[in-house]
């Protein structure tokens, strides 16, 4: 059984071919999938799209591209609103993204502060965005840190050092179909984390794996990411998603 920890399966890019996606993903033995949400709406709608589906779970959360200004408080009381649902299963995605020259990053951090204690008050999993602010978002994590973190370093595109830093703080490393591009330098880093540290995503529809490059990514395609482990790891590509299946249930429950 594959997983797909990370896939927007609730934006529009799959408005018009969802039940086909679906279908595509069952047929390639992905049976479990976790839709995160980026701000109040979408964070609704992956709730709402996860009920439909057994084996589908969603995250509330605010993505720091959607933290231009300072947030209301009554934007983090309507997204804690939401954690009741029982198909939301962690707090993400959050963190902070310092890619794009008009980013503010005070706005960022103190929202990323609030979701943490969002979910430390929950006691639930983390999934964490971090782009060009590695220093900032480990220091923030270990100010804020607690004995119920855990979660998972989404896309993660950091170094061997920046992989044991997260792993020493209880976070687990989510990789995506980066791994399978030729210069990619993830599979440098993978070669250092210890398979129970691992998990797999495809940020669909974003970053198709090879050999689909370029193309709307898809949950089906995460087998290419496992499989890219297995090579990387010199494991059996059944050793490798049963074990990348058994630390996505220890971190989000079982799918149904």
């Amino acid at each position: 059984m594959f997983v797909d920890v990370h896939c927007h399966l609730s934006f529009p890019q799959f408005d018009e071919d969802r039940d086909q996606v679906v279908q595509r993903m069952l047929d390639h033995d992905v049976h479990y999938l976790i839709d995160p949400g980026i701000d109040a709406p979408s964070s609704r709608k992956s709730i709402q799209l996860a009920s439909g589906y057994p084996f589908m779970r969603a995250t509330v959360g605010l993505h720091p591209h959607e933290v231009m200004n300072m947030p209301a408080p009554d934007l983090f009381d309507e997204l804690e609103s939401l954690v009741a649902d029982p198909n939301v299963v962690g707090i993400g995605e959050i963190g902070l993204d310092y890619h794009y020259p008009d980013h503010n990053a005070k706005a960022q951090q103190e929202a990323f502060r609030t979701m943490l204690n969002m979910a430390e008050k929950h006691d639930l999993p983390v999934v964490i965005h971090s782009r060009d602010a590695w220093d900032d978002t480990l220091e923030i994590l270990r100010d804020e840190h607690c004995s119920n973190l855990r979660g998972i370093m989404h896309c993660f595109s950091g170094t061997a050092d920046h992989a044991a830093a997260c792993i020493d703080l209880g976070l687990s490393i989510s990789v995506p179909g980066i791994v399978t591009f030729r210069k990619s330098p993830l599979p440098d880093v993978i070669r250092t984390i210890g398979l129970e540290h691992l998990l797999t995503e495809t940020d669909a529809p974003y970053l198709a794996p090879v050999p689909c490059r370029g193309k709307r990514n898809e949950p089906a395609l995460v087998r290419y990411v496992t499989a890219r482990i297995a090579d990387i790891k010199q494991q059996s590509l059944e050793t490798t998603a049963a074990a990348v299946a058994a630390n996505a249930r220890t971190l989000f429950g079982d799918p149904a």
